[in-house]
């Protein structure tokens, strides 16, 4: 049975974003009309006992709505770059996401 409120449906496409414990899907969905919106989910490991589970939340976003988030996020990130660690050089963590990316294919070949 289809979930009502559109949680399971088709993916469209999917992009997945490792950082340390957590990890960040960015999934693009349809809905029944063919319209498309985008799922955004933090997943994060907790230790629990021996055992291990992933703590989820997802935040929905839909077309009308996609510049207003790039740009609040551009700006939010900008804001943090330039004025509060204008010191820090953020081009290393581009290099060592470069080379993690292609130390990845390596392992698949």
């Amino acid at each position: 049975m289809d979930d009502q409120r559109g949680y399971d449906r088709e993916e469209i496409f999917s992009k997945k974003v490792k950082a340390g414990k957590r990890t960040y899907f960015f999934d693009v969905k349809s809905t029944r009309s063919n319209d498309y919106y985008l799922t955004i989910t933090e997943s994060k490991r907790k230790v629990n006992g021996d055992n291990f589970t992933y703590e989820k939340h997802k935040i929905f976003l839909y077309k009308e709505d996609f510049f207003k988030f790039v740009e609040a996020l551009n700006e939010s990130v900008d804001h943090v770059k330039n004025e509060l660690l204008p010191d820090v050089d953020f081009e290393q963590y581009e290099k060592e996401e470069s080379e993690s990316e292609y130390n990845d294919e390596l392992k698949w070949e």
